[in-house]
């Protein structure tokens, strides 16, 4: 070999390592390292497109990227700092007033806006001369509802506050998502420049006042800086607390775990055949040392080998990354925009950088020790000494990762889950064999548990690979459950879609009448008393609060409501319902602002104090859109304050003409029909199900590719020995047999500590990643050793011919 020139010899090296690859040697990892580059290629540019509908929705959701909210004018030092910047800037004053027509008047809501409204989303109107999406001065557009209930047409003149508005056409679609019903009166737009005739916004008038901006990150977090908020003053963006940003943001987690969980499973992978080739190679470079192969020789042969592979994987895991992502693509094509964001050269760079570092220790640590081995192993086989420097490998990708992943809880989860997994793994996996071992068993049993016996450290890997395949699928697909689940209760099938406000005592109960003549399903009448909380135990309760002044029952006045007991959909966590001088608590109220049983609470009520005792806390669940409160107090507490009702019921379309009459007969009642922004709710909902669901689908397929590589490479070295039991007399029978005991305690065992390691990181996950409650998955326990044995049960099966071919002549 030293004879050759250096351009021949590495023009043989490459042959012959071609060679390798070509007769199946190195095939295992080459598919390893091609499904890694590929699946990460799709999986980023998919999230990539995915973040950005996200963003974008929440932004539009939002109307713009951050939002300026006070119930006093914005502030003159805010519009100066935002003129300096020339940011770009839209602004919205919204008050109530009653709205008065010929024959019929309303109390609306009235948004009046600049030209530029909204800066994200859309504004639909629609008038005889076509569809439009700004409001100009002298024009008025009415709510749709407000058509019928004020009795009017397109042309028509209505009285808002003290001017005439001719009416220019209707509101089709308003931009945003709201999920509190008192905010849904039936609206009316009109520009900023015609606010002042109406002369609705006085001192002392309820009004919001919003400067919505569109800027980059860094010029909103300087602007917040240099603002200093009082306590009516918000700033909101995708990271405010609401229903919908919840779920933006839930879903941007999803996404990164399911990323991370890919390329662990793809590592895995890679590992595993890496160990594999080194395993089928160590009788190859005892040979060749003992021909007279160099140090040298043989470095350049294995890195021509692991060049080849990494640039074939590097083409070919690309292009099928590209192909991969527009199959993905094609379920969520109502989902993505028209056209579609670029993901540029970003997903290709770092599909291959995090192959790159995943395979220098995969590939690293095998060959160095490959490169250990001595020349004697050639006549007998021997212990190769493994250097510890070599694991140091080890850190090139970990400490990537550990920037990339620092604040990211899931994945710390997730990889904790693994650890533990492993050692409880290692323990249990023995001492279960060994236990079985002596039992009074069949022949194959003992033949397959003498086998998993034979090395404790063997057993414990090839187990921990297998329980860790499958925890890592059932985490995915758990994790999307529970998320889905919880996400379908935004706005659940049968939630109520119309709320009535504002009805005075003595038209309650013909109201109420109405509806269930109607055979409409509706909640309880509730009184509606709007307050504020002052003291808890007779401190200030700002001061005496965990949560200072950022909670909502401390920044404005709420809504307060009496009952004779706790409303059937709260559930009481403790204390009982005392019947007087009570009041019942909301959990997260309670935990922000420090509140225990016994506490005694004063309120403002109508410029009223009023104190009442803690008896109760209970849980809220206020997605489920039917009637519910901070507060609720017993009758006697409020008995002297004037109160309105409230009552939420559920519509369908063939009611139209019932809230029409309604409408008419209680002319002062607030009617907020929700049911377009409903469906807007409804629909953003499923849009996100179908790209989770896409996405816990891809990281099923990777888990199935890294068990079956698994298996495969677990069969394969049973060969060998599978031949010697032939030798030695074992029929054929028996032989299937004992693989099929041998695999089939494997399959149960590691899909048995996989549901207690899913169980536990699912639980993790949902509490400390989604601060979501936890729940057991009972058919999980079935399903999972179930789903391991047929796995196991396929793999065997279509390997069993080649485990069972004649043995070699020469070898007999």
């Amino acid at each position: 070999m030293s004879r050759l020139s250096p351009s021949n010899l590495n023009r043989y090296l490459y042959n012959w390592s071609m060679g390798e690859i070509r007769h199946g040697q190195l095939w295992p990892v080459s598919v390893a390292l091609t499904l890694i580059i590929a699946s990460i290629f799709a999986l980023t540019a998919l999230t990539e497109r995915m973040e950005q509908v996200i963003v974008k929705q929440g932004k539009e959701a939002l109307t713009a990227d951050s939002v300026f909210s006070s119930s006093n004018p914005i502030p003159e030092q805010l519009t100066t700092l935002v003129a300096q910047q020339k940011l770009e800037s839209s602004s919205m004053v919204r008050f109530a007033t009653m709205a008065f027509s010929d024959s019929a008047m309303k109390l609306i809501t009235v948004k009046a806006v600049e030209s530029n409204y909204p800066l994200q989303g859309e504004l639909k109107l629609q008038s005889k001369e076509g569809q439009h999406s700004t409001v100009l001065d002298n024009q008025l557009w009415l709510d749709e509802r407000l058509f019928s209930q004020l009795n009017v047409t397109e042309g028509d003149v209505v009285t808002v506050g003290d001017a005439d508005f001719t009416i220019t056409g209707r509101v089709v679609e308003e931009p945003g998502l709201s999920f509190n019903p008192f905010q849904q009166m039936p609206s009316a737009y009109i520009h900023q420049s015609d606010l002042e005739k109406t002369g609705a916004v006085q001192l002392g008038s309820r009004v919001r006042y919003n400067l919505y901006l569109n800027a980059l990150d860094t010029q909103l977090e300087q602007l917040k800086q240099q603002v200093e908020l009082t306590p009516s003053d918000s700033w909101r963006d995708q990271n405010s607390a609401s229903r919908t940003n919840e779920m933006f943001q839930r879903t941007q987690q999803y996404l990164s775990l399911t990323v991370a969980i890919v390329v662990i499973m793809a590592a895995t992978t890679l590992v595993l055949t890496c160990q594999h080739y080194v395993a089928t190679r160590q009788k190859t470079i005892a040979m060749l040392k003992s021909l007279g192969a160099t140090r040298r020789w043989l470095s350049r042969w294995l890195l021509i080998q692991i060049a080849i592979l990494l640039v074939w994987a590097s083409v070919v895991g690309s292009l099928l990354g590209v192909v991969l992502e527009f199959l993905l693509r094609i379920p969520l094509t109502d989902l993505l925009p028209t056209p579609l964001p670029s993901y540029g050269v970003m997903p290709a760079f770092v599909a291959i950088g995090t192959s790159l570092l995943i395979a220098i220790p995969a590939l690293g640590i095998p060959f160095l020790h490959l490169m250990r081995v001595s020349a004697v192993n050639v006549m007998q086989p021997q212990m190769t000494n493994i250097s510890k420097r070599s694991y140091a490998l080890i850190l090139v990708p970990v400490l990537p990762m550990l920037l990339a992943y620092s604040n990211n809880l899931l994945v710390w989860l997730v990889l904790g889950g693994m650890v533990a997994l492993f050692v409880v793994l290692g323990l249990v996996s023995v001492v279960i064999t060994r236990v079985l071992a002596r039992l009074p068993l069949s022949t194959e049993f003992k033949l397959a548990l003498s086998r998993i016996n034979r090395s404790s450290i063997s057993t414990g890997v090839q187990f921990g690979a297998l329980s860790l395949s499958l925890m890592l699928l059932a985490i995915m697909w758990l994790v999307r459950t529970d998320l889905l689940s919880d996400w379908q209760r935004t706005l659940p099938d049968d939630a109520p879609n119309a709320f009535a406000l504002n009805i005075a005592p003595y038209e309650k109960e013909s109201y109420l009448n109405a509806l269930d003549e109607s055979n409409i399903e509706r909640s309880d009448a509730y009184p509606i008393i709007r307050g504020r909380l002052e003291t808890i135990n007779g401190s200030n309760a700002k001061e005496y609060s965990q949560g200072g002044n950022d909670n909502d029952a401390l920044r404005r006045e709420i809504n307060f409501t009496f009952a004779s007991g706790i409303p059937a959909h709260n559930d009481v966590l403790a204390g009982e319902w005392i019947a007087t001088g009570g009041v019942s608590v909301e959990k997260e109220v309670a935990e922000d602002l420090g509140i225990q049983l016994g506490d005694t609470l004063g309120f403002v009520i109508n410029s009223q104090p009023v104190s009442a005792r803690v008896d109760s806390i209970r849980h809220v669940e206020w997605r489920d859109m039917k009637p519910n409160f901070y507060f609720i107090f017993t009758p006697d507490v409020l008995a002297q304050i004037p109160s309105t009702y409230l009552v939420s019921f559920r519509l369908d379309s063939q009611h139209d003409q019932l809230l029409n009459r309604l409408s008419r007969q209680h002319p002062t009642v607030s009617l907020m029909d929700i049911r377009v922004m409903g469906a807007k709710i409804q629909q953003l909902v499923q849009q996100i199900v179908s790209a989770v669901t896409l996405l816990a689908g891809l990281s099923v397929i990777a888990g199935a590719i890294l068990i079956f590589t698994l298996l495969r490479l677990s069969l394969g070295q049973r060969q060998s020995e599978i031949q010697l039991y032939r030798t030695l007399g074992a029929s054929k029978k028996r032989v299937v047999r004992t693989i099929w005991a041998e695999y089939g305690v494997m399959g149960l065992v590691a899909g048995s500590i996989a549901v207690l390691g899913a169980e536990l990181v699912v639980s993790g996950i949902m509490i400390f990643g989604f601060d979501m409650e936890s729940q057991l998955h009972y058919p999980l326990w079935i399903l999972l050793p179930l789903l391991a044995f047929c796995t196991l049960a396929l793999v065997v099966n279509s390997l069993m011919k080649r485990l069972l071919i004649p043995i070699n002549k020469d070898f007999s």
